[in-house]
């Protein structure tokens, strides 16, 4: 499509402004004339055609699917640049999907469910999801995280340059992480990162042998308020800890500092 028929779409918040109207503005701000495409698994026809309204409404190209094994067939087919999955789905749940998607793809992930369970938000994190929305959603809150997803993903597949005055690598102990290629070796062996673990595995090594808190170590990769009782970055953790091959109870490189937050040495 022609750039210059392209329009600008504006999403404007009709309650709970003062809370929502800074992501609006946001949403504005960064829109992008770049097609993306993503997919929605969702088998409640209703919720799925609200979110891919709101999804062409910017611009994004949108695949729809009811169930999980159609969603593998679009996974397998296109090039997928985010997932929003829905947890209750008929034939795979959204869990067992994610992980399936895992296995081939670091593209982000959103998890889309009625359930507000912790124990469900932290098992669909750990499977590898980047974010977990509860229903019912407000739309704008759904294209804002959306958003914040694929900036960080593109960021990470183009190998944005870090500032000239910081440090662009940390090398110690067999581990070597690069802010510059966005690649992660240990031991000689390539680590494959989703953007999110890149980020934490980063901030970590920027802040090497002091204690991260949680809620700083959230809102430092999250963009986001730390809220009480936030069981996110625990989860990333140990997804990240596992990929590194780290032991659960004595890991030699992230460690918890139990009540405060995490430390690499």
């Amino acid at each position: 499509m022609d750039t210059a028929s392209r329009q600008v779409s504006v999403i404007v918040p009709v309650y709970n402004t003062e809370k929502y109207l800074r992501r609006c503005l946001e949403s504005l701000v960064h829109q992008t004339l770049k097609d993306l495409e993503i997919l929605v698994v969702d088998d409640e026809a209703a919720i799925a055609d609200l979110v891919e309204v709101c999804l062409k409404n910017e611009g994004y190209t949108v695949y729809k699917c009811g169930s999980g094994e159609a969603a593998l067939t679009c996974v397998a087919r296109q090039h997928l640049d985010l997932a929003i999955l829905d947890v209750m789905l008929p034939d795979l749940d959204g869990f067992t999907l994610c992980q399936k998607i895992r296995e081939e793809h670091l593209f982000p992930i959103l998890m889309l469910t009625a359930r507000v369970e912790d124990m469900d938000k932290i098992m669909g994190l750990t499977l590898g999801a980047d974010d977990y929305i509860t229903k019912p959603f407000n739309p704008l809150e759904l294209v804002a995280r959306v958003k914040t997803q694929l900036r960080r993903y593109t960021r990470y597949n183009t190998g944005e340059a870090a500032e000239p005055r910081e440090t662009a690598e940390h090398d110690f102990r067999g581990l070597q992480i690069s802010r510059t290629t966005h690649k992660c070796v240990l031991f000689g062996e390539e680590l494959a990162l989703t953007p999110l673990e890149f980020a934490i595995l980063w901030y970590l090594c920027e802040h090497r042998g002091q204690v991260v808190p949680s809620e700083e170590l959230f809102e430092a990769v999250w963009g986001e308020k730390y809220m009480d009782s936030n069981n996110t970055v625990m989860s990333h953790i140990a997804r990240l800890r596992e990929k590194m091959h780290e032991p659960s109870r004595k890991p030699k490189f992230i460690k918890t500092v139990w009540g405060v937050g995490y430390t690499i040495e």
